[in-house]
């Protein structure tokens, strides 16, 4: 569920109709629902409120500081896999203990940060990784908390671009090697090997891919327990999907009644890593409608959003509901197909094609739904395009939460040689 809902005609956000923000803010717009954003978090605690997990929010998901306070001041805790993210995840004031840090590709500067910041613990993906934070936490003099990040070689059903839990992806390690790592831990002196991590990936709408995959996981957790391999954590990743056309994803109780007995099993401290379930459709994407096109095929309605602002549609093929921001005084509108396509000089720069949806003139607006994950945080510069303002609404207000970008801001760290 969401705060997105018609009324009168007009589509609104909590309490404020989402064209008169169109309208005072410009589009392309970012508008978030702050009460979606907390009641899908709440969900997922309340869910598992027997077993207690740190929740970490995955900030990749979604990166803005006001969405990522808004959810460590209820106690969520941050799963990073940067830098950057890292530097955001201490800018609002999350406690290093409620930090796990991904990325099959740490770099030594990344390591060393995380390692002087106390994380709770990096996601090791490979055994040159865990030799190398080693490396660098021997040389800082320091000890630090690693979870060996499992391939569990599950099928997620969900998109391929989306997979992270085959044996040919290029994330974890295979259960065999993770064993042989467990064996000699004692060999890396300056990192606790403390948990076991999965994540099989994104947008996956049943419980059988998890059910398959944490139950291989606490089988090998018990292998190693016959080994006197003792750990404190068991991370089941994110991964959870969201509606954005017909789908019928599970809810946070119903996924929560799927891999609780499973959990209970382990008595192990969980950790959760949800992402779009909590943010994706706490989102929408304002545009508004340039022209209308019309060729002997092809009716397209061209919008001033592209696949700079949201690439998803261009990357995945995906879908997003497309809503006009009005509707007709009767409620209904004459339907037409038509390819809702952007600005950009790429053919792939689309939202949708031949989708059948309400006649739309020049100047209407329209809000392209569930875009709350991976919509700003995959934007990007093309073509020279200023990315949008984000805005959050709270009730009846509303929050500039990211700016608009100036031309300045395109051109702000560029530099001509001298004599050019």
């Amino acid at each position: 569920m969401h705060e997105f809902k018609y009324r009168k005609n007009y589509l609104y956000c909590e309490q404020l109709k989402a064209q008169d923000l169109a309208l005072r803010f410009g589009t392309p717009l970012y508008i978030y629902s702050y009460k979606t954003l907390l009641d899908h978090y709440c969900k997922l605690r309340e869910a598992f409120g027997q077993i207690q997990p740190l929740i970490c929010f995955s900030m990749k998901a979604n990166y803005n500081l006001a969405i990522l306070k808004a959810l460590v001041s209820k106690g969520a805790g941050l799963d990073i896999v940067s830098g950057g993210e890292l530097f955001r995840a201490i800018r609002v004031g999350c406690p290093a203990q409620k930090i796990v840090y991904a990325s099959v590709g740490k770099t030594d500067k990344e390591i060393e940060e995380a390692i002087r910041r106390r994380i709770l613990f990096f996601n090791v993906e490979s055994l040159p990784e865990l030799e190398n934070i080693n490396r660098i936490a021997q040389k800082l003099n320091m000890v630090t908390n690693v979870a060996i990040r499992i391939n569990p070689d599950v099928e997620p059903k969900t998109h391929k671009f989306i997979t992270t839990g085959k044996i040919t992806n290029k994330f974890g390690i295979d259960f065999h090697s993770a064993y042989k790592i467990l064996l000699l831990r004692r060999k890396y002196t300056n990192v606790k090997i403390s948990g076991l991590h999965i994540h099989i990936g994104s947008q996956i709408t049943t419980p059988e891919p998890f059910v398959a995959a944490i139950g291989k996981a606490i089988n090998f957790i018990g292998q190693i327990k016959e080994k006197g391999i003792y750990l404190e954590y068991l991370n089941i990743g994110g991964g959870l999907g969201i509606v954005y056309d017909k789908e019928t994803p599970q809810t946070a109780q119903k996924f929560a009644a799927k891999v609780l007995p499973l959990l209970k099993r382990a008595n192990l401290k969980i950790i959760l890593e949800p992402g779009r379930f909590i943010v994706g459709n706490a989102g929408i994407l304002v545009t508004k409608v340039l022209y209308i096109k019309s060729s002997p095929k092809r009716k397209f309605v061209i919008v001033d959003a592209g696949m700079n602002d949201l690439i998803r549609p261009a990357l995945y093929d995906a879908y997003h509901q497309i809503l006009p921001l009005r509707t007709m005084d009767d409620g209904r509108r004459t339907r037409e197909k038509a390819d809702i396509v952007g600005p950009i000089c790429e053919s792939a720069d689309f939202f949708a094609k031949e989708r059948k949806m309400p006649a739309v003139k020049e100047g209407d607006y329209l809000a392209i739904m569930g875009a709350g994950a991976y919509g700003f945080s995959m934007s990007s510069n093309y073509n020279s395009r200023r990315r949008p303002e984000e805005i959050l609404v709270v009730k009846d207000k509303a929050f500039v939460i990211r700016k608009r970008e100036t031309c300045e801001d395109l051109v702000r760290n560029e530099i001509i040689p001298s004599g050019f």
